[in-house]
């Protein structure tokens, strides 16, 4: 969002030395971190600053006001799910079942980072009631998901309608495996067996069909 003139002469002349060498990133790391922790509505520019070390005037040197910050953390989450969906669709040589069974792994992991990503995305679906834009966005991101699992089951079954039909239910078990991998209990067994049984009805189940069969 570009500045305006009376923006710019409004901002501190001479930034603190930890503001000068705190970057724009490092404000959305603060605020990815408190929406991970307490959804969006914690994202404060005053405890920011407090967790960073630096007055909240230094915010000004990266960020018009509050909303730009919001705006630019949705934004920084947006690109990076485009991009991983971009790697996902990619062909990469593997036949049809490796290819579900490496999606498959890849969205059911149990990393600390994973599972941040996760909190930060119930956080922007909860935001999502009162935000028309960020529910368009999350219905966009949702839609692309679908179309690159059916894109797989497409090239597993060569059935559109089951390539649909399969695609809804695999979204379904991996969000809701998601659900599961963020209570405090679970561990690296659950994430496998979850994996496991979803790969054995969602995609063996399929691979298993006479040869030549369409999926009904």
């Amino acid at each position: 969002m570009p500045l305006t003139a009376s923006r710019r002469s409004a901002r501190p002349q001479k930034p603190e030395p930890a503001a000068a060498r705190l970057t724009r990133d490092d404000w959305l790391d603060a605020a990815f971190q408190a929406a991970v922790d307490g959804g969006l509505g914690a994202v404060r520019v005053l405890v920011l600053a407090q967790v960073l070390g630096v007055t909240r005037g230094s915010f000004y040197w990266h960020f018009t006001d509050h909303a730009e910050l919001i705006s630019a953390l949705i934004d920084r989450w947006h690109r990076s799910e485009l991009a991983a969906l971009a790697a996902s669709k990619a062909p990469n040589g593997l036949d049809p079942v490796a290819r579900m069974l490496q999606v498959l792994d890849q969205s059911i992991t149990l990393t600390d980072k994973d599972r941040q990503n996760d909190r930060f995305e119930q956080a922007l679906r909860s935001h999502a009631g009162s935000d028309a834009a960020v529910a368009e966005l999350l219905e966009g991101i949702d839609r692309s998901r679908l179309q690159m699992l059916q894109a797989h089951y497409v090239r597993l079954t060569g059935n559109d309608d089951a390539a649909q039909e399969l695609s809804a239910l695999l979204y379904l078990a991996i969000v809701g495996s998601h659900q599961a991998l963020n209570r405090p209990a679970a561990d690296a067994r659950m994430a496998h067996y979850l994996k496991s049984i979803i790969a054995k009805r969602l995609v063996h189940a399929i691979e298993k069909r006479p040869e030549g069969s369409k999926v009904p």
